[in-house]
């Protein structure tokens, strides 16, 4: 039945291929030659299949996990270096149809507050992330055939992409919504989106359709083949994640993989995206109901096997996860996180009323956009605002080309620069503006724009963004 290829998802996310991965692990897992082998071919940073990772996964041997660390920093370095990516959620809209049992969104929730923004509303809503500092969203809404239609999603999009705030405007919107047609994907393409995020929640069929009673969703072939009908549609950038404690971690880190491989056999590009959420406490939602939630030190071995396997991917982690833990993960492999967050249907402009609690869950992580900033610079990471492979076409297979060269850094290191320049310039603390124009002269010196001509360039750039000159970019 397995067949990686398949347009079928029960046969590209094969059960019984996953159980046979499970199986091999934990006698590979066992077979020290086996996973010194496994390792010597991670070391090479190519990635590996969805076996070999979780025959990784399933060794606690204390000396091999430090060894599954040391790879992924050394990993995520090659491939994306010290270069940490900012975005914020958005949420439109909390009306929803589904009957998930793990969000307070389900249709029969009668507590929540249900709010939908105007157009008006978002053009608010931007201009205060806008004067956070922020560049990329993420879109969030509820699946709703009359609140939410394609139609209501559009113009929201061309709303967001039209508001240009004092030196701020939205470069990127990725679109994190339901499952669709290939049609609504090509009208999402149509209006230049980011990249097409869809979290599968859990791999395991039969846990999906239980824990999907209700809905559109329920269909989990027609959720499961979402990707494939964005790529057809021509969405060249996808994004893929599951929500940790639904299910065994194991299978669903497997089912993840295979996913990923999927998308590498049918379409030649790999996601560009992976998440890893963890079900948080909201509204009517207790994570302790859930038997197979993750503890952190089990966290952070799947995020370093996940960076070990898919190099080429940004991993992303939310403020789902506490300071500490994002802290932790940045060094294993994660690559983009969110700052200044809300999880509820508006809130950046105007503070949402206690009585009026419309988030999607609770966040771990509530300090400030700019407090975010210091944070990163204090560790050393070079915070980027870039945007400039999507607006410059390097997407899909162009982007993963230059990716899995190894040369990305070329142009997202001194992308990143400038994006930090102009957030430094308009929007950030005295404190984290000195720390952040220190880090930029320690940074031209960096390897990787000390060339004479990108050195050259760069520095004519960053005088011009000092004089006032926005969204410049290699």
């Amino acid at each position: 039945m397995y067949d990686v290829a398949s347009p079928r998802a029960d046969e590209f996310i094969c059960h019984e291929e996953i159980l046979a991965t499970l199986a091999f692990a934990d006698e590979a897992a066992k077979n020290p030659e086996a996973i010194e082998a496994i390792l010597e071919k991670a070391a090479r940073g190519k990635g590996l299949s969805h076996r070999e990772a979780s025959a990784l996964l399933a060794c606690d041997s204390p000396l091999v996990v430090e060894r599954i660390f040391a790879l992924a920093r050394d990993i995520k370095d090659r491939y994306y270096g010290n270069r940490i990516v900012l975005f914020a959620p958005l949420y439109l809209s909390n009306y929803c149809v589904n009957g998930c049992v793990y969000c307070p969104y389900h249709a029969t929730n009668k507590t929540i507050p249900r709010k939908k923004l105007s157009q008006a509303e978002i053009a608010e809503e931007v201009r205060a992330l806008q004067d956070m500092g922020h560049k990329r969203l993420a879109i969030e809404l509820g699946e709703h055939p009359v609140e939410n239609p394609i139609e209501y999603v559009l113009e929201s999009l061309e709303t967001i992409y039209s508001v240009k705030h004092a030196n701020g405007q939205i470069r990127r919107a990725n679109v994190n919504i339901a499952a669709t047609t290939e049609e609504n994907y090509r009208k999402l393409k149509e209006a230049e989106i980011g990249t097409y995020i869809l979290f599968q929640e859990t791999y395991h069929r039969e846990s999906y359709e239980q824990l999907h009673p209700t809905g559109p969703k329920h269909d989990y072939a027609w959720h499961t083949e979402a990707h494939d009908r964005a790529m057809r549609a021509g969405i060249d950038d996808v994004g893929l994640g599951v929500l940790f404690g639904l299910e065994r971690y194991r299978y669903e880190f497997a089912g993840l993989l295979m996913h990923a491989e999927h998308l590498e056999a049918a379409f030649g590009v790999g996601p560009h995206t992976i998440s890893v959420p963890r079900i948080r406490p909201a509204e009517g939602v207790d994570p302790a109901d859930f038997a197979d939630a993750v503890d952190d030190a089990t966290f952070e071995r799947i995020v370093a096997c996940i960076r070990i396997a898919v190099p080429y991917t940004g991993m992303i982690v939310s403020t789902r996860e506490s300071k500490a833990c994002r802290e932790r993960l940045l060094e294993l492999g994660v690559s983009q996180i969110s700052g200044g967050s809300r999880t509820s249907v508006g809130g950046y402009a105007e503070p949402e009323p206690a009585d009026e609690d419309s988030s999607q869950f609770e966040v771990s992580d509530g300090r400030t956009l700019d407090e975010v900033m210091g944070w990163l610079i204090d560790l050393g990471y070079l915070p980027s605002f870039c945007t400039a492979c999507y607006r410059a076409g390097r997407q899909g297979d162009r982007f993963m080309e230059v990716c899995k060269s190894e040369q990305i850094s070329a142009f997202c290191h001194p992308n990143a620069l400038m994006t930090l320049e102009e957030y430094l310039l308009d929007y950030a603390s005295e404190p984290v503006r000195q720390a952040g124009e220190a880090l930029i002269a320690r940074e031209l010196e960096s390897p990787l724009v000390k060339g004479a001509k990108t050195q050259a360039a760069l520095l004519e750039n960053l005088s011009a963004i000092r004089q006032g000159t926005r969204d410049l970019r290699f």
